[in-house]
């Protein structure tokens, strides 16, 4: 397995700055079990979400994302 695939082989590809801004600011609004955090603080959340993809696009990160799971069948 080299550093740019998952376990499973498939391969990892950059993360758009949507999508990290979007994944660090669900963060900031819930916690672990998926209950909002308490304060509604809904746009300060999407504010420093913001920001911290933009500094981390700054300092030079790269954050990488699966292509998602495949889906699962019902039948």
């Amino acid at each position: 397995m080299t550093p740019s695939e998952q376990a499973d082989g498939e391969p990892l590809v950059p993360a758009t700055d949507e999508e990290i801004a979007v994944a660090l600011a669900h963060a900031l609004r819930f916690d672990a079990r998926g209950k909002a955090r308490r304060g509604g603080g809904d746009l300060a959340a999407s504010l420093a979400a913001e920001r911290l993809t933009e500094h981390l696009r700054q300092a030079g990160f790269v954050l990488m994302r699966g292509r998602g799971a495949r889906p699962h069948s019902t039948g």
